[in-house]
């Protein structure tokens, strides 16, 4: 009998999973174990509230490709690869500030400390999750310099709804000795901003110049004074083209938005997306316009990248066109809902985001928040990308949730039971992206205070200006 046949999970009524858990602790079956894939700030907070949780769940084991929590908060000076011949995951640039206020960024139960500015620096952001780490005492469950080789679903009639999976590490990246442990549940926290996206431009290979990712990208002073055409306006590409206006670099923000409101700095313009690249090297835009930088810049995103779950042709997993799929409320597989993949929607809050899906998954996981069948979910899955498309938007901005956040927070809060988040998290989140397309060279200097679970403030560079939610 194939593993799909035997998996029992459709058949489970309602507060069967939760009677399944509670028989299995009785009959000294154990508690449910469950892997963590990577020791980022998702990872980080999975396994901070597993362990919160020992009535019902082992502590976790957290496999950490690096030798240091933090994930892509990590900076690294060095591109490329790292000292194991290993890829450079982070992408963090040298003088990065967070464009999240720090009132709103933090995970609900651990704030960031008080003296801080609400636009922290990235070695701030890489202390605040060592200090999490410190203070929820995760990491003697993280073995650090460990790869993850393998992750494969195998029936198991004791496991969680008849399921298990067998995860193959290599516990060494020096002796290669591979080991496989059994799990209940797998929550890959693996990130998705370290395989860089190259988009399909026609005759890229004929650009003469220096070709570069902003994954490469650390510091501005290599780009003093050049041309640069800098692809993509997102949040990382405007921060990019502010820091190169610093050191008169002549910038060219070519992206396919409606043209920016905001005063740019000097030496910036804005230019539609460069539509392709002639036979001479030059860069043609989609108006026509030519343009010979010498730098062409891609801020142009990242790939979402599992290769420890290509092992598993049967989950039928599929990364097309910036989607992952088939995952239910952006989270979970329905046809093996004890795979978990946190984190991989886009224009988040992400620390809170993280927070509210590893609530939901424990609330999945004990039973307490009940899942329809595998083909309701399906269903469901199927209606909500439909639904998207109908709105207009394209399937590589699915995943972008944008304003949406809050809604899909609140309803995974509603699902699983726990608190939802305090209503200012939204409006302090969004009147900062308001301040940012309104004042884009300042709006790092604003400075929040949350005065109750509503209201906040905001003061802005000139004193008499401060704003109330």
């Amino acid at each position: 009998m194939s593993l799909r046949e035997d998996y029992p999970g459709d058949s489970l009524s309602s507060g069967s999973a939760a009677r399944l858990v509670q028989t299995l602790r009785m009959a000294g079956v154990g508690k449910l174990r469950v892997a963590v894939i990577g020791a980022g700030a998702a990872g980080l907070c999975a396994a901070r509230h597993l362990l919160a949780r020992r009535d019902i769940f082992a502590p976790p084991v957290v496999y950490e490709l690096t030798e240091r929590v933090g994930g892509t908060w990590v900076y690294e000076d060095r591109v490329g690869t790292d000292e194991n011949g290993l890829p450079v995951h982070s992408s963090m640039y040298r003088d990065l500030r967070t464009n999240i206020p720090k009132e709103v960024m933090a995970f609900p139960d651990f704030p960031f400390d008080t003296h801080l500015s609400s636009f922290v620096h990235h070695t701030e952001v890489r202390r605040y999750l060592e200090k999490y780490c410190e203070h929820f005492r995760l990491r003697e469950h993280i073995k650090f310099r460990t790869l993850v080789d393998a992750v494969k679903p195998v029936g198991a009639p004791t496991g969680w709804r008849g399921l298990a999976w067998d995860v193959t590490v290599t516990n060494s990246l020096r002796q290669k000795e591979s080991v496989t442990e059994r799990f209940d549940a797998v929550m890959v926290c693996n990130g998705h901003f370290y395989d860089p996206y190259i988009p399909p431009i026609p005759g890229l290979e004929n650009f003469k110049g220096t070709l570069m990712h902003s994954h490469d990208y650390r510091c501005a002073e290599p780009l003093a004074g050049k041309s640069v055409v800098l692809l993509g306006a997102g949040l990382s590409g405007l921060d990019i083209a502010v820091e190169l206006s610093k050191v008169d670099a002549q910038v060219t923000l070519s992206h396919g938005n409606r043209p920016l409101t905001c005063r740019l700095p000097p030496g910036v313009r804005q230019a539609p997306s460069v539509e392709k690249v002639l036979p001479d090297g030059a860069l043609q835009f989609r108006d026509g316009e030519l343009a010979r930088p010498e730098v062409f810049l891609l801020c142009t995103g990242y790939n979402f990248t599992y290769p420890f779950l290509a092992a598993a042709p049967e989950l039928g997993l599929r990364v097309q066109d910036h989607l992952v799929t088939p995952l239910y409320k952006f989270l979970l597989h329905p046809a093996y809902p004890s795979l978990f993949i946190v984190g991989i929607c886009r224009a988040i809050c992400p620390f809170p985001h993280f927070h509210c899906q590893t609530q939901y998954v424990l609330s999945v996981l004990d039973g307490s928040c009940p899942l329809p069948s595998r083909e309701e979910m399906e269903r469901e899955m199927t209606a909500e990308i439909e639904s998207r498309r109908r709105r207009g938007i394209a399937t590589r901005h699915i995943l972008k949730l944008d304003s949406e956040q809050w809604d899909y927070n609140d309803e995974l809060a509603q699902l699983a039971g726990f608190p939802p988040l305090p209503p200012y998290w939204k409006r302090l989140y969004e009147a900062n992206k308001a301040f940012r397309a309104q004042d884009l060279l300042n709006y790092k200097t604003y400075s929040y205070a949350v005065l109750n679970k509503r209201e906040w403030t905001v003061q802005r560079p000139q004193p008499e200006q401060q704003q109330q939610a």
